[in-house]
């Protein structure tokens, strides 16, 4: 009983000893805090969705402070956290950056798409993408399995009842998560600001593409050319608009788009515009 007793003092001493260890080593070992950091790290996100390249808001923050990274760098923050940060590091002024959100670029459904081969595999975009680049004719558009809706972190992406994949561009923390994520590479960041986004992503030839689907981008720059202000340039037979020119003629090159795919950024007439295609093709 003795000895139990003994070992039992033993053990105790032992443990209230290497505590008294630790807690003196801790303190006399203790790296102190950027004070610049406490102020930074009530202010962040907390996203956590590893746009800016760094392992979390904290992380993002510490490299900030630390000197190792600029700031700007989190979209989901956007230029008000740019502002606070800059103020926090003493700057006197903020990198100023256009808010990036996701839009998928192909407005293809089940309806105006053609298929070669109908897929039974996983529900996933990358394992579908294996067999010959996905069931579509269309090898450049979306496949509509929603991988990308499975990473958002900010819930902003949702299916269609036709199918088709969308990005709410007000609810997108502009992570580019989705943009990894894709394996056709049809989500692309455009600027927050945009009121008409091309909605393909098919370099082929316009008798190609009138194949595969129906409201593709034939190249057929009549945005370009009767429209000069639009904003629309067409490269390598598909319509690009340049987000930094005026864009005043953006409307009427997307009413005169014969296949529809200049489409507005925020809801509008998209529906209205993809049956008027499919009622014309039938």
């Amino acid at each position: 009983m003795i000895n139990i007793l003994y070992a039992f003092l033993v053990v105790t001493g032992l443990g209230l000893l290497l505590g008294f260890g630790l807690a003196f080593a801790a303190k006399k070992l203790e790296v102190p805090k950027d004070p610049r950091l406490a102020q930074m790290e009530p202010i962040m996100p907390n996203a956590n969705c590893g746009g800016c390249g760094y392992p979390g808001c904290a992380g993002y923050a510490a490299a900030v402070v630390a000197g190792e990274a600029p700031i700007g760098l989190c979209a989901p923050g956007g230029s008000e956290l740019s502002r606070k940060m800059a103020e926090i590091m003493g700057l006197d002024s903020a990198p100023v950056s256009e808010k990036m959100v996701a839009f998928v670029h192909c407005i293809g459904s089940v309806a105006t798409t053609n298929k070669d081969y109908r897929y039974e595999g996983m529900t996933d975009c990358n394992a579908a993408s294996l067999l010959f680049s996905g069931d579509n004719s269309c090898k450049s558009g979306c496949l509509r399995l929603g991988s990308c809706i499975k990473v958002c972190p900010a819930d902003a992406i949702s299916r269609q009842e036709d199918g088709r994949i969308v990005v709410d561009p007000d609810l997108c923390i502009g992570c580019k998560k989705c943009t990894a994520v894709c394996p056709n590479g049809v989500i692309k960041m455009v600027p927050a600001s945009a009121t008409y986004v091309v909605a393909c992503n098919n370099h082929e030839s316009g008798a190609k593409v009138r194949k595969a689907c129906s409201v593709g981008c034939i190249g057929c720059k009549i945005c370009e050319n009767k429209f000069p202000e639009s904003g629309c340039k067409v490269v390598n037979f598909l319509s690009e608009i340049d987000y930094s020119s005026s864009q005043a003629q953006i409307v009427d090159a997307a009413n005169a788009c014969p296949q529809k795919c200049i489409v507005p950024m925020r809801g509008g007439d998209v529906e209205a515009g993809m049956n008027q295609v499919v009622a014309q093709r039938d």
